[in-house]
């Protein structure tokens, strides 16, 4: 197993990203994620739109839908190991800008199906809904929060109904 920056070839990596409008026109900012993790040395293992409201409907000032990336320098998926390209519903929010429970629930039904990774970091992680996920299928998680009131409602961020 190679490692370059602390970073383990074959770990993954999943983004998971709200397109913004700017001066009327629309940035995708997971296409900027892939080009990043392509400069990097990493391919796209798998992409995901997943609903935030349900399909056809109109959404003002956010997207209705979000990206989720799942990107890796040496780990390759094989074809019958597929899951839905679409996830039709965002789940539970924790809060309005949140990753909602079942986007959160399919990186973990991943995590703990098809890599050996038990340490879940997610480095912008709000109020903790991606850390509960992954401790309610058994993964640890760590979590940075720049908002001393998010961190402490992510700390104690329970979601029992969660069965993986």
């Amino acid at each position: 197993m190679v490692r370059r920056h602390g970073v383990a070839d074959d770990a993954v990596a999943i983004f998971y990203q709200t397109d913004i409008k700017r001066e009327g026109r629309w940035v995708d900012k997971s296409f900027l994620v892939q080009l990043g993790a392509e400069a990097a040395g990493s391919s796209l293992l798998w992409h995901k739109v997943v609903c935030r409201i349900p399909p056809g409907g109109v959404a003002f000032g956010r997207p209705a839908y979000a990206h989720m990336l799942c990107v890796s320098r040496s780990r390759r998926l094989p074809s019958g190991r597929s899951s839905a390209d679409v996830l039709p519903a965002l789940g539970t929010m924790t809060w309005p800008r949140a990753m909602g429970t079942a986007a959160c629930e399919a990186a973990a039904r991943f995590l703990v199906a098809e890599t050996d990774a038990r340490v879940v970091v997610d480095p912008f992680c709000g109020v903790g809904t991606m850390l509960a996920v992954a401790n309610a299928y058994g993964l640890d998680a760590v979590g940075c929060e720049l908002s001393r009131r998010r961190a402490a409602r992510a700390a104690r961020l329970v979601l029992p109904q969660l069965a993986p």
